[in-house]
């Protein structure tokens, strides 16, 4: 990428892009103090700073480097830009002559690694010619458009084998009725061959609005259903977002799972409870 300085509007390039280089450069023409020509304090002044601040920077070894580093810290306004103008101002035009050349090779360098950083990575040529090839993260549910928007659900399912049944009546209850949520059931929605730790990650940190645990005593033997929850607790610390919705919906023989204790349960257990279950997990889930 070749930058033509010239034509770069240097007011809108933050100062940031100036490299040691540069900067060092700058602080040999202002950080000695002359009767002939404005130092550092005049330029500090030019950038707005108070009285005490530049007292106190006149302790620093480099004054002129660290006033460049505040400045550009504090204010959006600070760019190259605006740099050469205080210079300008301060009657300093020695300086902008040259150090010129200096500040454009990094303005150019600027451009490059933002061009460069914009860019996706290269990929390693694959052994074989099978085309197209589908990146990890997209494609990886039934209805992924590889081209457009992933596919998104309002729930991530979190659920071992030996309860799929009780899954599968969720779908019904929850899918194919005025609810109309969408479940992203991991046996059903996603597509075999990519990495089930990436793919489980990227569901229910980037795809799911919420997710379930169904909770029995074998999710608590199971590896998987283990990684996922703490994996969703570990983005929403303390539930604040009311992401996870723990169900139990039969009788346990084992003690329930401590880190999912300070949640509210959904228990389709109690008689007493029952005839509201899939009311209140339908609008657990339909919050945003």
């Amino acid at each position: 990428m070749c930058v033509d300085s010239e034509k770069v509007d240097l007011w809108s390039v933050p100062v940031i892009a100036l490299n040691v280089r540069a900067r060092k450069q700058l602080g040999l023409y202002l950080n000695p103090r002359t009767t002939v020509a404005a130092d550092w304090m005049a330029v500090a002044e030019a950038m707005g700073f108070t009285y005490m601040e530049i007292k106190n920077y006149e302790a620093c070894r480099n004054p002129t480097l660290k006033v460049l580093d505040d400045w550009q810290a504090r204010s959006t306004g600070a760019t190259v830009g605006k740099l050469l103008a205080i210079l300008s101002e301060v009657e300093r035009k020695d300086i902008e002559e040259d150090l010129r050349p200096l500040i454009d090779e990094d303005v150019k360098k600027y451009f490059e690694n933002l061009k460069k950083n914009s860019e996706p990575p290269l990929q390693v040529p694959e052994v074989d010619s099978c085309l197209p090839r589908t990146l990890e993260r997209i494609g990886i549910t039934l209805e992924d458009d590889p081209d457009g928007a992933p596919e998104l659900f309002d729930a991530f399912i979190c659920y071992c084998s030996k309860d799929f049944e009780f899954v599968c009546e969720m779908i019904r209850e929850l899918e194919q009725t005025e609810y109309k949520l969408k479940l992203c059931v991991f046996d059903r929605d996603v597509l075999p061959g990519s990495c089930v730790w990436t793919i489980t990650s990227e569901l229910i940190e980037k795809r799911c609005k919420k997710m379930v645990v169904v909770v029995s005593d074998e999710y608590l033997d199971s590896d998987a259903c283990d990684f996922q929850t703490k994996f969703a607790l570990s983005l929403c610390p303390g539930a604040r977002s009311k992401r996870l919705i723990p169900v139990i919906y039969k009788p346990m023989t084992k003690q329930f799972p401590s880190i999912l204790r300070f949640l509210t349960v959904c228990d389709y257990t109690r008689p007493c409870t029952q005839a509201w279950f899939w009311v209140r997990l339908a609008k657990a889930l339909s919050q945003r």
